[in-house]
């Protein structure tokens, strides 16, 4: 059956967002065309911006410094980021203070959250604080400068409150995850405010989906052993590598 091009290029982001590289002679026999067909279609992508190519394969290709809009994250891996969100909520316990970073895999946590008792959240994240008080849960919301890409709320103010506070446990949101590099994210200021709540907390969780494995953005948050991390999927190699740095706590489907 002939595959059209745009399907083939759609399945090899795919193949890549999962395993992080690609090989030319697997895509060949995976798709069922020719080498040629396979290295024009790399040559696109790459054309693109969508990925690197090397010796053999390619790549994917990811901006250090790229932040995308609050709404188009979070149409992006939805029934991933639901499953962290109820592994997250089942560690939490009644009358237990957390926090919540801004971002839309911690805001995937909240839905869990309703059956607690005497819980109370603070977060930065100004999503985060209308569902919490639609659903009568007690919340703090920090207070400081709206950071509109991420509606997070950053700046020395916003620090300045954070320190104010302890929590049982802190639920950060993540943009990269790689063995050199460790835990990154775009912006310097959200970077901080995320260190500063893992200070904060007796436990702190990283909460981020197998599509941020090896991919590395502009600030560091921490490296791969100051946080647990709380995820849907792993493969087989990176369970190897990170088991032996950090907790994994994976997802069940």
């Amino acid at each position: 059956m002939r595959v059209l091009t745009e399907e083939r290029q759609q399945y090899i982001l795919e193949k890549l967002d999962r395993e992080h590289i690609v090989k030319l002679n697997d895509l060949t026999k995976q798709l069922n065309c020719s080498i040629s067909t396979v290295r024009r279609d790399l040559s696109q992508l790459e054309e693109k911006g969508l990925l690197i190519r090397v010796h053999g394969g390619a790549k994917r290709n990811y901006s250090i410094q790229t932040e995308i809009e609050m709404e188009e994250k979070r149409s992006k891996n939805v029934q991933s980021k639901q499953l962290i969100g109820q592994l997250a909520a089942s560690i939490i316990k009644d009358q237990e203070i957390i926090y919540l970073d801004a971002g839309t895999t911690t805001y995937e946590i909240i839905p869990y959250l309703k059956e607690f008792t005497d819980l109370k959240v603070i977060t930065n994240g100004l999503a985060h604080a209308q569902l919490l008080t639609d659903l009568h849960i007690e919340t703090i919301q920090i207070g400081g400068q709206v950071k509109e890409k991420t509606q997070a709320i950053i700046g020395s103010v916003a620090q300045k409150q954070l320190q104010q506070y302890r929590f049982n446990k802190a639920f950060i949101g993540i943009n990269g995850i790689d063995y050199e590099y460790g835990y990154t994210t775009p912006d310097l200021e959200e970077a901080a405010m995320k260190k500063l709540a893992g200070k904060q907390a007796n436990q702190c969780f990283v909460v981020a989906d197998h599509t941020k494995f090896h991919h590395v953005s502009f600030a560091k948050v921490g490296e791969l052993d100051d946080y647990s991390l709380l995820t849907d999927y792993v493969n087989d190699k990176d369970k190897r590598q990170l088991g032996k740095e950090i907790k994994i706590w994976e997802a069940k489907k």
